[in-house]
């Protein structure tokens, strides 16, 4: 009889731990099913321009600063792989020396300020809605935060407000409606890093003036290039 009962209670023991091991497999295949890397992201960047037009040039500190959510899509079973697409908001400043005003009829003006002219300030700002676009690869798991990471993709904008600003002893003009002004962005963006710290590189492919922006007849094709740091929160 005591054989009977020590032989029941370790048929019962051992039918709780395997049931205690099946539903823990089961618990944590759910977790890994459902692992995605949804975050927060907040980008600081240095901003350059290029391909400026001769005897253009930046001045002081040029920079950005970006905040959005990106929505995580694994894309094969490791779920290593992913498509990322979200939304965010960005500031941008460039200090240099490209004069934007207007005549009195209106028409815009385009001028390179010689060092001849003294002046104290010019510069222009843009506020963007963006839409980012990433295929996303990472070293991480459901239950590792600290991994390695390379996000590449397309980021899309839209300038919702912009402003040109000059400023000398006496004048200043500031301009918010410059008709030649591009408000639409296509970049090329590339991110890698390890945990919450990343480098950040930015292209802008479509150039910040339309053709009509001109200076002695040759259209003005700035571009923008982003360096900076981009910092992801889970």
């Amino acid at each position: 009889m005591k054989r009977l009962s020590l032989l029941i209670f370790l048929s019962f023991t051992a039918i709780n731990f395997a049931q205690d091991s099946l539903v823990t497999t089961i618990d944590t295949a759910s977790v890994y099913q459902k692992y995605r890397e949804d975050q927060f992201y907040l980008g600081l960047t240095f901003n350059l321009l290029t391909n400026k037009p001769e005897a253009m040039e930046q001045n002081g500190f040029s920079g950005g600063l970006q905040f959005g959510f990106i929505r995580d899509m694994p894309i094969n079973k490791q779920r290593n792989w992913a498509i990322g697409v979200g939304a965010g908001i960005s500031m941008n400043t460039y200090n240099q020396n490209l004069f934007v005003g207007e005549t009195t009829s209106e028409e815009s003006i385009f001028q390179i300020i010689d060092d001849q002219t003294d002046y104290n300030k010019n510069w222009f700002t843009t506020y963007l809605v963006e839409a980012p676009i990433q295929l996303r690869w990472r070293t991480s798991t459901a239950t590792d935060y600290k991994f390695w990471r390379i996000y590449t993709g397309l980021q899309l904008g839209y300038v919702y407000a912009y402003k040109f600003y000059f400023e000398q002893q006496g004048n200043a003009v500031t301009q918010t409606d410059v008709p030649e002004f591009d408000r639409y962005r296509m970049g090329l963006t590339f991110t890698f890093g390890y945990d919450t710290f990343n480098f950040y590189f930015y292209y802008n492919l479509n150039p910040i003036f339309k053709d009509s922006a001109q200076i002695d007849g040759s259209p003005i094709e700035l571009n923008s290039l982003k360096l900076g740091l981009m910092f992801y929160i889970l």
